[in-house]
């Protein structure tokens, strides 16, 4: 075999690997971005700014190949991200499409100081969000054949009031040090509003399947601990209008309303992680389920570290410092759930290349 046809095999294996996995996308995969991202930023205001140097770095060369694949998919698989976005399961991850491009934009903005890429993105993610939220939510209203409420609905339509707090946190972000202009401040404050809208609506609906539908063990998997995610988020969204109330003027009349909301939800996320602790207890050692690695267990790692940035910020727009002590416990347990989930990324690639090159070897 010549040294030209053995590349040759090598170009057209590294092709069939690529649109494969472009043709399989998970539509919830940009979450593998919003868990790298939040974990930067609690390593970042909890001690660890090397390790978030370094998250910052992976995390755009995970953004940038997550966006390759995609507009692959989008440009050969159109018919199959059709599919998903009017199925009821698959839809709400394209919601972390959004989430991810702000989180990152956060991410920028306070380890690195990019604040002209964080504004960038900034008006890249409320686009998105104006495209997914009304295209998710009209595909799966006018489809004709609906699934029943168990089969339908799970944590991860929450990702739409996660997506729609991002938006409010990277602004946050951005004028961390002046003020926007009041049209601005108006959208995040709605923005706020809207996100706790989508949490209320949604959560009654997941609340009701977890505790009135008989559910296997599968049906608990990780976007459940998006039921915490979403209010975590919603915690710090609140926490950034608190602190910003004193340089963004139009928030002044809203502040009392803000603390006891902001607190609301962080008391509601404080609920949820014993419960989701005890849901993997009955899972994984009552049940005897395996723990495998899916891209899903990213929407897991994602609220530890929210809850991690969420608390610390609570804690300094209350001014509550006993708070304190909590999130530099749970940064620790973020960091470790995220080297476990991406260890178990890179054995889950490392699998799929060689079986990939060893199919490509029979067939020569």
């Amino acid at each position: 075999m010549s040294a030209l046809t053995t590349h040759k095999r090598r170009l057209a294996t590294i092709q069939q690997l690529v649109l494969g996995a472009a043709e399989s996308l998970f539509p919830g995969y940009f979450a593998l971005v919003m868990a790298t991202g939040v974990v930067s930023i609690a390593c970042r205001l909890l001690g660890y700014p090397r390790l978030s140097l370094v998250l910052l770095g992976l995390n755009w060369v995970a953004y940038t190949a997550l966006w390759f694949l995609t507009a692959l998919r989008l440009a050969f698989y159109r018919r199959r991200m059709v599919e998903d976005m009017f199925n009821h399961q698959r839809a709400p991850g394209f919601f972390t499409v959004v989430a991810g491009t702000c989180v990152l934009g956060t991410q920028s903005s306070i380890v690195a100081g990019a604040q002209t890429i964080a504004e960038m993105l900034w008006y890249v993610g409320l686009g998105l969000w104006l495209v997914v939220m009304y295209a998710f939510f009209t595909a799966v209203t006018v489809r004709e054949r609906k699934p029943s409420l168990a089969a339908g609905i799970n944590g991860a339509w929450l990702i739409a009031a996660v997506a729609t707090q991002s938006i409010v946190v990277l602004r946050g972000a951005i004028d961390s040090q002046g003020a926007p202009a009041v049209e601005i401040q108006f959208l995040c404050l709605v923005m706020f509003m809207v996100g706790c809208m989508l949490y209320l609506a949604i959560i009654t609906l997941i609340f009701y399947r977890l505790t009135f539908v008989p559910l296997a063990t599968r049906d608990f998997g990780p976007p459940y601990w998006i039921n915490m995610g979403a209010v975590a988020i919603t915690t710090l969204a609140g926490s950034t209008l608190i602190l910003a109330a004193g340089r963004w003027t139009l928030l002044a009349d809203y502040l009392p309303f803000l603390k006891g909301f902001t607190l609301f939800f962080w008391s509601a996320a404080t609920w949820w992680i014993p419960f989701l602790l005890a849901l993997m207890v009955w899972r994984y050692l009552v049940r005897g389920d395996r723990v495998a690695y899916e891209p899903a267990l990213w929407g897991m790692v994602f609220p530890l570290g929210m809850y991690a940035t969420g608390t610390y910020q609570l804690s300094r727009a209350l001014d509550l410092p006993f708070l304190a002590a909590i999130p530099k416990g749970m940064v620790v347990v973020a960091i470790l759930a995220w080297l476990a989930t991406f260890v178990g990324l890179l054995t889950h690639l490392s699998r799929i290349t060689w079986a990939g090159v060893r199919s490509a070897a029979k067939g020569g």
